[in-house]
C-alpha cells in the first residue's frame, strides 16, 4: 500500500490535488471521511447558492411588474428548494466522484490519521484498520465553524449554517450573529423568503475586509427591504430565543424564533496526527513557502488549513500549485488577485486591494469610479437599481482593485482579477473589445 501522493481531505483542495496527481501518473490516494467535495460542496458555497437562485428567482417574480410582466400571487415550497439543493448536491458530489475514477485515483472514505515520517521522508497514514505509506502528502482536511464562549449558547439548540441549510421551515424571525459573507448571504435568502432578520456584527461594517463604500451601499438597500443591522454591538448572551447585546455600555436583548451563528471559521488541525509530524504553525494553522510546502519538504498543505484565505477557489489553486511542484514543474503561489464574493441580490464582489488597505500603508492611488447605469444592458435588467463599479490604480496607472456592486458582479470580477495579475495598466485594459450591451463593459467604461 505505498503511493506517491497522499492526500487527507476531499475538499476542493483535495480533490482538485488527487485528479491532477493522477493524470500526473503518480500513484495517488484520498482519504475524505465524510463526504466528497467538503464543506464547500455539502453544506457551503454551493448549498448556499442553490437557495439563494431559488430566493432570487422568487425576488424577482414578485417584483415582474416592474419589468410590464403579470404574475399573480407568486408563491415558493421551501421543503422542495431545499430538495433541489440536496439533488444538486448529489450530482455534484457523483461528479467527482466519476472523476477520481476516471483519473485512477483511489479513494478511501474512512477517517485517516497520520502515524509519522521516518528518517527517508516516507510517511505514514492509517485508515480504517490499514497501514498506508507515501512518499508525499498534502494535509487538506479545511475548516470548521467557530463557537465563541458566549454564555448560554451551549444550551441553546442554534443554528450553523449546516442546520440552516436543512431547516424545511421557515422561522417567523431570525437573529443572525455575524455579517460577515455567510451571515450576509443567509440574511439575504431569508429576507427574500419573508422572515424579520436582524444582523449583529461586532465589527463597524458588514462583510470585514470588502470595501467600505460598497458594502454600506449593500446594507442600506437591504436596510430597505428590512433587515435590521446592529454594528459595532458585542453579544453578550443567548438564552433561548433572547440574544444580549452590548453597545458602548448600554444593553438590550433582541428576539428571534432561531439563531443563527455565523462569526468565520477556523483550520481543522486536530483528529488526524498532525502532531506526529512538528510542522511549522502559522496563526491557527500550517506554515507554508510559495510552492504550498510545509516546513517538512515532502508534505504540503492546501486550502483553509494554511490559515491564509479561507476560499474554495484559492484551495484549488494552492493544489495545483502543490501538484505541479511534486510533478516537476514548480510556480509559485500567487496571492495578488484572489477574487472575494458575496452572492446577495445584488450581489458584491472584489479583488485586489481595497482603499482601506492602501490608506493604512500609505500608498498614492487614484480611484476610478461609475455608476453601473452607465451599462445599458444593467439598466435593462436592473429596472430601478443600482450599482457601483470602482477600480483602483497606482501612481502608474496599474489596475490595484477592483470592486463591483451590482448584478453579475461574481461573473464580471474574473476580468479584472485576471487584469490585476497580469499587472495591467488602465490603457491596456481598455484596448479590448467588449461586447456590447453587456455589463462587463463598465470596467471599460470606468476607465476612459
Amino acid at each position: 500500500m505505498k503511493y506517491d501522493v497522499a492526500i487527507i481531505g476531499g475538499g476542493p483542495a483535495g480533490y482538485t490535488a488527487a485528479e491532477r496527481a493522477a493524470k500526473g501518473g503518480l500513484s495517488t490516494i484520498l482519504f475524505e471521511k465524510n463526504a466528497l467535495g467538503g464543506v464547500c460542496l455539502n453544506e457551503g458555497c454551493v448549498p448556499t447558492k442553490t437557495l439563494l437562485y431559488s430566493a432570487k428567482t422568487y425576488d424577482n417574480i414578485r417584483h415582474a411588474s416592474k419589468y410590464a410582466v403579470k404574475a399573480e400571487n407568486p408563491s415558493f415550497d421551501l421543503g422542495k428548494i431545499i430538495a433541489r439543493k440536496n439533488k444538486v448536491v448529489k450530482k455534484l458530489t457523483a461528479g467527482i466522484r466519476m472523476k477520481m475514477t476516471e483519473a485512477g485515483a483511489t479513494v478511501v472514505n474512512a477517517e485517516a490519521s497520520i502515524e509519522g515520517r521516518a528518517e527517508d521522508g516516507t510517511l505514514t497514514i492509517v485508515a480504517a484498520d490499514t497501514r498506508y505509506e507515501a512518499a508525499n502528502l498534502l494535509i487538506c482536511t479545511g475548516s470548521e465553524t467557530v463557537i465563541p464562549p458566549i454564555p448560554g449558547l451551549s444550551e441553546t439548540a442554534y443554528w450553523t449554517s449546516r442546520e440552516a441549510l436543512q431547516s424545511k421551515e421557515l422561522p417567523a424571525s431570525l437573529v443572525i450573529i455575524g455579517g460577515g459573507v455567510i451571515g450576509m448571504e443567509f440574511a439575504s435568502f431569508f429576507n427574500s423568503l419573508g422572515v424579520e432578520v436582524h444582523v449583529v456584527e461586532m465589527l463597524d461594517k458588514i462583510l470585514g475586509p470588502m470595501d467600505r463604500e460598497l458594502s454600506a451601499m449593500l446594507q442600506a438597500e437591504y436596510a430597505k427591504r428590512g433587515v435590521k443591522f446592529y454594528l459595532g454591538h458585542k453579544v453578550t448572551g443567548v438564552h433561548g430565543t433572547e440574544v444580549s447585546v452590548e453597545k458602548d455600555g448600554e444593553s438590550f436583548t433582541l428576539t428571534g424564533e432561531k439563531v443563527l451563528l455565523s462569526v468565520g471559521r477556523r483550520p481543522v488541525t486536530k483528529g488526524f496526527g498532525l502532531e506526529n509530524l512538528g510542522v511549522e504553525p502559522f496563526r491557527n494553522g500550517v506554515k507554508v513557502n510559495e510552492y504550498m510546502q510545509t516546513s517538512l519538504p515532502n508534505v504540503y498543505a492546501c486550502g483553509d488549513i494554511t490559515a491564509f484565505s479561507l476560499l474554495a477557489h484559492t484551495a484549488v489553486s494552492e493544489a495545483e500549485v502543490a501538484i505541479d511542484h511534486i510533478l516537476g514543474k514548480p510556480h509559485a503561489m500567487s496571492y495578488k488577485a484572489i477574487p472575494g464574493v458575496v452572492y446577495t441580490n445584488p450581489e458584491i464582489a472584489g479583488v485586489g486591494r481595497t482603499e482601506d488597505e492602501l490608506q493604512a500603508a500609505g500608498v498614492d492611488y487614484q480611484v476610478k469610479k461609475i455608476p453601473m447605469a452607465f451599462s445599458g444592458r444593467f439598466v435593462a435588467e436592473n429596472e430601478m437599481g443600482n450599482g457601483v463599479c470602482k477600480l483602483l490604480l497606482d501612481g502608474e496607472g496599474t489596475l490595484i482593485g477592483a470592486h463591483l456592486l451590482g448584478n453579475p458582479a461574481s461573473e464580471l470580477i474574473v476580468i479584472a482579477g485576471m487584469a490585476i495579475e497580469q499587472g495591467m495598466k488602465a490603457e491596456q485594459l481598455t484596448r479590448f473589445v467588449f461586447p456590447h450591451p453587456t455589463v462587463g463593459e463598465i470596467l471599460k467604461e470606468a476607465l476612459v
